[in-house]
């Protein structure tokens, strides 16, 4: 998802950030929050249904005997193809599920995320999660709870919609360094850098 050079800009944009303030910015990247197998299985369950209840209506109204049997084998196997194809082609799966869910299942793995990477354990509670997951087209910002007191939400909402701007122009890194960036100045307003500031979290970019 990035290179090795793109990482090494990325990690050196968070050292300048964190440079001005003392609170720590930590960024996830992630290829896909879910593989939603269950869930695009469940929506087939429902197409099938659907398409075998027109076909059952259809087949009242033209007067032809499909049969109890023929017709279960019919939606049985429906079904099984379903799930075939797309446990072949997991591409297809994320297609099939609503927007409303990919969105929930990035923002509980950008949630889990930010426990994981022990965001939550700095000194003053004033770690931020930059969060991106490709596959949903989802990114999100975690402030804790030292810097929710302080820093009005639609400031973070608006860096990311610049975010998710740049990643759909094909700019990741770019757009990651610029959302870098901005929180660092953002979080150097309201917590400079003291003489006592300590690097508690890792200054790199996490792809998983």
């Amino acid at each position: 998802m990035l290179t090795q050079d793109e990482h090494g800009r990325i990690s050196e944009a968070i050292k300048a950030a964190e440079r001005e303030t003392s609170g720590e910015i930590h960024c996830v990247v992630c290829g896909q929050s879910d593989d939603y197998f269950l869930a695009a299985g469940f929506v087939l369950a429902c197409m099938v249904m659907a398409m075998t209840l027109l076909v059952g209506w259809l087949s009242f109204r033209y007067w032809l005997d499909i049969g109890a049997v023929a017709f279960s084998v019919m939606q049985i196997c429906a079904f099984l193809a379903g799930l075939a194809i797309i446990r072949v082609w997991p591409a297809l799966r994320i297609r099939l599920v609503p927007k409303s869910l990919r969105y929930r299942r990035a923002h509980g793995h950008a949630a889990r995320q930010f426990l994981a990477r022990n965001i939550h354990a700095t000194e003053a509670r004033t770690g931020v999660l930059i969060f991106v997951s490709l596959a949903e087209r989802y990114a999100e910002i975690i402030a804790d709870d030292g810097l929710s007191v302080h820093i009005d939400q639609t400031e973070w909402d608006r860096m990311i919609t610049e975010l998710t701007a740049g990643i759909a122009r094909g700019q990741l890194a770019d757009a990651l360094i610029e959302t870098v960036r901005q929180s660092g100045a953002l979080l150097a307003r309201h917590f400079p850098a003291g003489p006592d500031d300590r690097n508690e979290l890792p200054d790199h970019v996490v792809e998983i």
